[in-house]
């Protein structure tokens, strides 16, 4: 558990949250402009070198632990993608030389790694993590150094940084289309089983705000440590409960311990359907039990029918590394570089506070495979749209629900009444 999450254990406990966060054991991080800005500007000189004909990116992901099953093909898109852009010239006419790094499915290790590209291997830019434990490990290590990270996956939200890019979901973009899903669905019972750490929880706890408002009564909540995957006491509890559905924000490989303790005590998808925001393409085969009529939120799939996604499709099939399908996460992961490479342009240079002027002074967008996405140079998050899949037999996802449009990043919820001030302030606070 995080220094963050024990932090908001203890406040729990004395009843110094609200009621209506007293489930919430999660963190947040400061919002851009407070003092990661003061962070990155006392920052030393950059060692970047943009003297010769190539420059230096960072690859963080986790190749080996827990979530090596997911983040393996985010590394492996981000080579794909370098491949393309040096093919087609380079970023300013430069070739990208990338340095792979091994995140280890260990916080620390993210952090040390971080600190290793920037003041080391001198790179530009840094792309990868998976968790929102990774991104917060990284987080400081950037702003102290003023440098750029780019986040290619769904998290819970409460953060922006002017060292950090986000090309998946923030909350509203996610957790807010899935909610309203199953309140289409006439969902009246909702079990919450997660992952114990940051995005989990705090997911979670935006979740059970956004229930009451829709009249979806929580019948239970339940974790499971990362790097654990004997849920069978957990799902124990979510048989006697009898939930319309079950809402999963487990990540890594124990979503596949969670899998076999579900249909070992006899749950189906006709009986007890599953929604998760973590299992995609990818993850769906690896789940050693068929999974055919669940469900997943995400802003991409592969059977996305878009102008762009038949050849991101086709180039990820033919290249040496490909796993076979595409997903979300690699989605935006693949998008991370090429907003990159827009932002640079942009800016005409590859100094982050060039970068991050660009991305306030016009509009960056990019043609992604999931639809044109435009860059908020406020918050750093991109527009995205929602969509609900259903899994087939042949593990791809059948759409049956889609956002009537693109949404806009909301990090901190402040369209929404149900989810009010003093609780995001009590959030932001509480993880420091």
């Amino acid at each position: 558990m995080s220094i963050t999450s024990k932090r908001l254990r203890k406040l729990v406990a004395t009843g110094a949250l609200a009621t209506s966060v007293a489930l919430v054991l999660a963190g947040c991080g400061a919002r851009a402009g407070d003092e990661a800005s003061a962070s990155s500007k006392s920052a030393g000189p950059s060692c970047v070198d943009t003297s010769g004909s190539t420059i230096k990116l960072g690859f963080l992901n986790s190749l080996t632990g827990g979530m090596a099953i997911s983040e393996k093909t985010v590394s492996n898109v981000l080579h794909m993608a370098a491949d393309e852009i040096n093919a087609g010239g380079g970023i300013l006419g430069k070739k990208i030389q990338y340095v792979q790094e091994d995140g280890a499915t260990d916080w620390p290790t993210f952090a040390e790694k971080t600190e290793k590209l920037l003041t080391q291997d001198c790179v530009a830019a840094i792309f990868g993590g998976w968790t929102s434990s990774s991104r917060k490990a990284v987080k400081p290590v950037v702003e102290k150094n003023n440098g750029l990270f780019f986040y290619p996956v769904q998290y819970e939200g409460l953060e922006a940084s002017p060292n950090i890019y986000y090309t998946g979901a923030t909350t509203n973009q996610q957790i807010i289309p899935a909610m309203d899903f199953l309140a289409s669905k006439g969902v009246k019972k909702l079990f919450l089983a997660g992952s114990d750490y940051v995005f989990p929880r705090t997911a979670n706890a935006i979740i059970k705000l956004y229930a009451a408002k829709l009249g979806i009564q929580i019948v239970g909540e339940e974790y499971v440590p990362l790097d654990k995957d004997d849920w069978t006491t957990q799902v124990a509890k979510i048989k006697a409960a009898k939930p319309d559905f079950i809402f999963n924000t487990i990540n890594g490989s124990s979503n596949v311990g969670f899998i076999k303790a579900y249909y070992d005590a006899g749950l189906t998808a006709a009986t007890t359907p599953i929604i998760s925001v973590s299992i995609a393409e990818e993850e769906a085969p690896a789940m050693g039990h068929e999974v055919t009529g669940h469900y997943a939120s995400w802003n991409y799939f592969q059977s996305l029918k878009s102008d762009t996604n038949p050849k991101f499709i086709e180039s990820w099939k033919a290249y040496p590394k490909s796993s076979g399908v595409t997903s979300d996460p690699m989605e935006a992961a693949y998008i991370s570089l090429y907003l990159y490479k827009a932002l640079v342009e942009a800016a005409g240079s590859f100094d982050v506070n060039a970068v991050n002027a660009a991305a306030k002074s016009k509009p960056i967008t990019f043609a992604a495979p999931e639809g044109t996405v435009t860059l908020d140079g406020e918050n750093h998050h991109i527009s995205k749209p929602g969509h609900i899949g259903q899994i087939n037999a042949s593990n791809q996802f059948d759409i049956v629900w889609s956002s009537d449009k693109f949404i806009k990043p909301d990090p901190f919820l402040n369209g929404y009444d149900w989810f009010p001030a003093n609780v995001r302030d009590q959030l932001v606070k509480a993880a420091g």
